[in-house]
């Protein structure tokens, strides 16, 4: 199976609804010989943009094109007895709007079916006590950590505790000239990302994040938008893999990962990078050096062969 993180198009929040459907129709195309397997897309930001600029309508037409999704963004499926959770986390993002509210009830519904499918867990499904984080409140999940879904995020959750990623920049692409002057982390990050509705090191917020670890239990989450990889393990344990970007307009070392799941509940990430895009124009360069190089000598060797008495 092929799964998409989100941002197909990198300014796809900008064009009209006609324009999207040729634009899938383009990456379709670009699939090739993977078009037969099973595909499942996330909604980035780059694809609906920000919260002043999206509802159930726009998000909805998109979303009608893409495989699994609802008119929320947000797609539930289920490949190989592994349940599968998307997210539209560009709405999370949103107060007070109602595509957000359409998310939080996809959240409760999947939240519902793990209490009510834990083994004596009937009961606490229906009168579990609520928890709160700041002025965020919840239903008690009483399922164990990591018995939920595989979720799958466009902006990575909100990590507590420091990771070995943090404060990671992105290489940037050759083409990308960007001058010593002091800017900001968030400014670099939007000038390599190349003007995206939201700079690279954005996370969902705390609360947020707290909500969905405690209703949905992952078993694993898979997020994207930083551009690069990270595998960080959250402080109740949820393991969350950051997937890099696939392209060299992103960065000069694009990649993706590989994913397994085995028995008992064992998941193996493999992440897998692509040529250099530095390495690619190096090489063509010394090709095309090696190539004048050997013109000249077998130039100058039938000259000298005409000279020879």
């Amino acid at each position: 199976m092929l799964i998409v993180l989100g941002d197909v198009s990198a300014k796809g929040f900008k064009i009209t609804n006609s324009k999207w459907l040729s634009l899938l129709q383009q990456f379709q195309r670009m699939l090739g010989p993977f078009l037969g397997l099973p595909l499942h897309i996330v909604l980035g930001d780059r694809d609906i943009g920000v919260c002043t600029n999206i509802n159930e309508k726009s998000v909805g037409h998109i979303a009608n094109h893409l495989p699994g999704l609802d008119s929320s963004g947000c797609g539930t499926f289920e490949i190989s007895n592994i349940s599968f959770v998307s997210l539209n986390a560009v709405a999370l993002l949103c107060r007070n709007n109602n595509l957000r509210f359409s998310v939080e009830k996809v959240i409760e519904s999947e939240s519902l079916d793990l209490r009510t499918r834990a083994k004596g867990m009937e009961e606490e499904a229906v009168s579990g006590q609520l928890s709160c984080f700041s002025d965020f409140c919840w239903r008690e999940n009483v399922a164990s950590a990591g018995s939920g879904p595989v979720l799958l995020l466009h902006f990575p959750l909100h990590r507590t505790t420091r990771s070995s990623c943090d404060g990671v920049v992105p290489r940037r692409n050759l083409w990308q000239i960007i001058p010593e002057t002091h800017e900001s982390s968030g400014q670099l990050d939007r000038r390599l990302a190349g003007a995206g509705p939201y700079e690279l090191r954005h996370t969902l917020p705390p609360n947020d994040t707290e909500y969905i670890l405690q209703a949905l239990k992952p078993r694993i989450v898979f997020s994207a938008h930083t551009h690069q990889f990270c595998d960080h393990i959250h402080v109740d344990g949820t393991r969350e893999v950051t997937v890099p970007a696939m392209s060299w307009t992103a960065r000069d070392d694009p990649g993706f990962i590989f994913v397994t799941f085995g028995q008992n509940k064992v998941v193996t990430v493999s992440h897998c990078s692509l040529a250099r895009e530095s390495h690619v124009l190096l090489a063509y360069i010394s090709i095309f050096i090696l190539l004048i190089a050997t013109t000249l000598v077998m130039s100058n060797s039938h000259l000298t062969n005409l000279f020879v008495p």
